[in-house]
């Protein structure tokens, strides 16, 4: 479970209750390098009720954030896998990556689709 937004984000950057024991050595590694780990977990994760042009403020100095960090790529596959449904992780935020799974989803279909023979192919 996520922490409240103003808790460190060294607690809640990886929800370590979710990970299986095995992975979380593993997992643990990216997120020691992580630029995030120096700052307020409120950048990255919206208060309550917050308005539209505040959150969209704190959400583009997250990415800020984010685009220096040498693991942005670990961070954006964790949240990308957990998945994770709130704030912004590898530079992405919740709808964005909702976005990308709804797009791997899609390629993945083409592929299973494209792989498959068909009527045509066989008897061609």
């Amino acid at each position: 479970m996520l922490q409240p937004p103003h808790s460190s984000l060294q607690v809640a950057a990886v929800p370590a209750q979710r990970l299986p024991a095995r992975d979380r050595d593993q997992d643990a590694a990216w997120h020691t390098e992580a630029v995030c780990r120096r700052d307020e977990a409120g950048l990255f994760f919206a208060p309550s009720k917050e308005p539209t042009a505040a959150r969209l403020s704190r959400e583009d100095a997250a990415k800020r954030v984010c685009s220096r960090c040498p693991v942005m790529v670990e961070c954006r596959e964790h949240a990308l896998l957990q998945p994770e449904p709130y704030g912004v992780w590898g530079g992405l935020t919740a709808a964005e990556r909702r976005v990308v799974l709804a797009r791997r989803r899609r390629r993945e279909m083409d592929l299973k689709k494209a792989s498959r023979p068909t009527a045509n192919r066989i008897a061609g």
